[in-house]
């Protein structure tokens, strides 16, 4: 979140406003040092000193969406706005968190209350393009990209959205064009780097997806993601002890990660132990979010073990659900 930090200029005539103005420099300072845990607790300090100190939420609001505590930061900068109403920044911030939160209502009330204000501004038509693929509006969202990238042909961030929006289109071209720009920007962008290696797999350049996983778990061991595909990658070049320990280690970091727990059913389909691979498989499924080809593999799984009933079940709200290898084994398999 690149929101710029506001300073205001606070009168000397109030000692305790003097006070909070130098805990909110100090604030600041941390924030932008990355050590969020002291700039809350100096943010709060100047809150004590002065509580209707409107930057000084705002930025809290901030700092708690760095610390991954959405519902909180949509609190403090709804403070912030009713300290003070013309304080648009926070509105724009808060049209983000409410995002984070799956809020499409009061992020879409606070973008429309702004919208005159930041007619030149990339972050407003990035978190709106946001907002439209959030609705699934993609042409919206790409004309929303396409703003924020004209306005500021440095946003990274809009140059993947938009990169992962033609991604999902299946549009390998251009969204490889966007990832490679942001990469020419910020080399070490993650997500562009971890949507280039799902890019390559796709094209079976298997080489080129692990040196792209690997640079992002040289800039962080810990990255999930980039565990379970690279550990995905290994599956397919039919390195099963290696690929594993990757995916076990991913699931580890992010328990609920639907991708993860798909790659270690299909580790246990190609070790030979259906039972422990529909077990994976369904676990994916509860969690009810988009993974590509998870019914189509689920189903496979059944109809391995002879419960084509199951099988024929699974693939039929795959496709639905417009999983290709669903509707694949569906019209092969099914009446």
């Amino acid at each position: 979140m690149l929101i710029i930090l506001v300073i205001t200029s606070i009168g000397c005539g109030n000692q305790r406003k003097k006070d909070a103005a130098d805990f909110f420099l100090k604030a600041n300072h941390a924030f932008q040092q990355k050590n969020y845990t002291e700039a809350l607790r100096l943010y709060d300090e100047a809150i004590n000193k002065n509580p209707d100190f409107a930057d000084a939420y705002m930025n809290k609001g901030i700092c708690l969406m760095k610390m991954s505590q959405p519902a909180d930061a949509y609190e403090i900068l709804t403070e912030a706005i009713r300290i003070d109403p013309t304080l648009t920044q926070a509105n724009l911030v808060r049209a983000e968190v409410a995002l984070n939160l799956g809020r499409t209502a009061e992020a879409d009330a606070d973008l429309k209350l702004i919208e005159k204000d930041y007619k030149d501004s990339s972050r407003y038509f990035l978190i709106r393009g946001d907002l439209f693929q959030a609705r699934n509006e993609s042409a919206l969202s790409v004309s929303d990209y396409d703003r924020a990238i004209t306005l500021d042909s440095t946003n990274t961030e809009a140059l993947v959205n938009r990169g992962a929006l033609y991604y999902n289109q299946a549009n390998y071209a251009l969204a490889q064009h966007d990832f490679r720009r942001a990469l020419t920007i910020r080399p070490s962008q993650i997500e562009a780097l971890n949507n280039l290696g799902l890019i390559a797999i796709h094209q079976h350049k298997h080489d080129e997806a692990l040196r792209l996983f690997d640079q992002i778990l040289y800039l962080n061991p810990a990255n999930a993601l980039a565990l379970n595909n690279k550990g995905y990658t290994l599956l397919q070049l039919g390195r099963l002890d290696e690929a594993v320990k990757l995916i076990d280690r991913s699931l580890d970091i992010m328990p609920e990660n639907g991708y993860a727990l798909r790659n270690m059913g299909i580790y246990h389909m190609k070790s030979g132990d259906v039972e422990k691979a529909l077990a994976e498989y369904n676990k994916a499924i509860e969690i009810a979010e988009p993974v590509e080809e998870l019914y189509g593999l689920t189903g496979q799984a059944y109809f391995k073990k002879g419960d084509s009933s199951n099988a024929c079940k699974i693939w039929k709200q795959g496709s639905v659900l417009k999983d290709a290898l669903a509707i694949s084994e569906l019209k092969l398999h099914c009446k």
